[in-house]
C-alpha cells in the first residue's frame, strides 16, 4: 500500500501533486496573516508551476473576501485568464484609506509576502483592484506602496486628487458611473469629467488626452474611454458610463485582457 502511494505521488502530474499550493486555506476558506486573513483562488487550469499574474483586490464596504472569490466580474474574470486572484479581509468589513496613517496598507503588502510564499508568482504582473470602499483602497495601497505594482484597477472610488503620492503603479486604470451617487463622480472644475484621474496624470506628468471612443460588452451598458500614454512615466485609462455604482460588466476582463497582451474577450 506504502509502495503504490509512493509511486502514484512520484508519477502524479505537477498540478496533482502540489495542487492547490496553500491546501488548508483557499476559496472560502480564509489564509491567516497574523490576526488577520485574506483569501485566495487559483485560475482554470493552472498547471501548478507557471508563475502567475496577481489580482490583488479589496472588497467593497461590508463585504469581505468571500464575497470576491465567488463574484463572477472579478473571480469570472481571472479563473479564465490564468491570474491568480487574492481577496484580502478588511478589519469591521471596510477598510482606513482616508489618509496615509492606515494599518491596511502594510497589512495588505503581508498578503503579498505570504502567497509569495505559496504561490510561484509573476512579480512583474501584480495588478491591484477594488470596488467602492475597496476602490478607494486600491487607490490608497499603491499610493502608498505601489511602486513594484503593473497598475492600478479601480472601479467606483478613489482619493482625494490634490493627494502627492510617493509611490505608484506603472499605469492607472479607473471607471466610474456618471449617475453614482454611492461614492460621487468626482467632476473637476466646470464640470471637467477627467478629473477622476488627476492625480495620477498630474504624478506622471501626462499631458493631452486621446478619445478612444466607446466599447461595451452587454448592449445596455456603453463605456466612452479616454487614455493619457503622452506621460514622462507611465499611463493613464479612464473609462466612464451613464450608469450608478457597480462593477461594470467585463471591465475587470477587459483591463487584464489589455494588460496580459490578449485579444479582449467576454466573459
Amino acid at each position: 500500500m506504502i509502495y503504490r502511494l509512493l509511486l502514484l505521488l512520484m508519477t502524479a502530474t505537477p498540478a496533482f501533486a502540489i495542487g492547490p499550493w496553500n491546501t488548508e486555506c483557499h476559496g472560502d476558506t480564509a489564509c491567516q496573516v497574523g490576526d488577520r486573513s485574506y483569501h485566495v483562488l487559483e485560475p482554470d487550469g493552472w498547471d501548478g508551476e507557471t508563475p502567475l499574474p496577481v489580482l490583488l483586490h479589496f472588497h467593497g464596504w461590508a463585504r469581505q473576501g468571500t464575497v470576491v472569490v465567488n463574484h463572477e466580474r472579478i473571480a469570472g474574470a481571472t479563473k479564465l485568464r490564468g491570474v491568480l486572484l487574492v481577496a484580502p479581509n478588511g478589519l469591521g468589513k471596510t477598510w482606513n484609506f482616508w489618509s496615509a496613517d492606515t494599518r491596511d496598507v502594510p497589512f495588505a503588502d503581508r498578503v503579498l509576502e505570504d502567497v509569495a510564499k505559496h504561490y510561484p508568482i509573476d512579480r512583474d504582473r501584480i495588478y491591484v483592484s477594488g470596488y467602492s470602499y475597496g476602490g478607494a483602497m486600491a487607490w490608497r495601497y499603491v499610493c502608498q506602496s505601489g511602486d513594484d505594482i503593473a497598475a492600478l484597477l479601480a472601479v467606483a472610488g478613489s482619493i482625494q486628487q490634490t493627494e502627492t503620492c510617493p509611490e505608484a503603479p506603472a499605469e492607472a486604470r479607473h471607471v466610474h458611473g456618471l449617475r453614482d451617487k454611492v461614492m460621487d463622480f468626482p467632476y473637476g472644475a466646470n464640470g471637467d469629467a477627467t478629473y477622476p484621474v488627476a492625480l495620477w496624470r498630474g504624478a506622471y506628468d501626462c499631458h493631452d488626452a486621446t478619445p478612444r471612443g466607446d466599447w461595451s460588452v452587454e448592449p445596455f451598458l456603453t463605456l466612452s474611454r479616454m487614455e493619457w500614454t503622452d506621460c514622462a512615466q507611465g499611463q493613464v485609462v479612464l473609462d466612464t458610463h451613464p450608469g450608478g455604482h457597480f462593477i461594470p460588466h467585463g471591465w475587470i476582463g477587459r483591463q487584464l485582457d489589455e494588460l496580459l497582451g490578449r485579444t479582449p474577450t467576454y466573459p
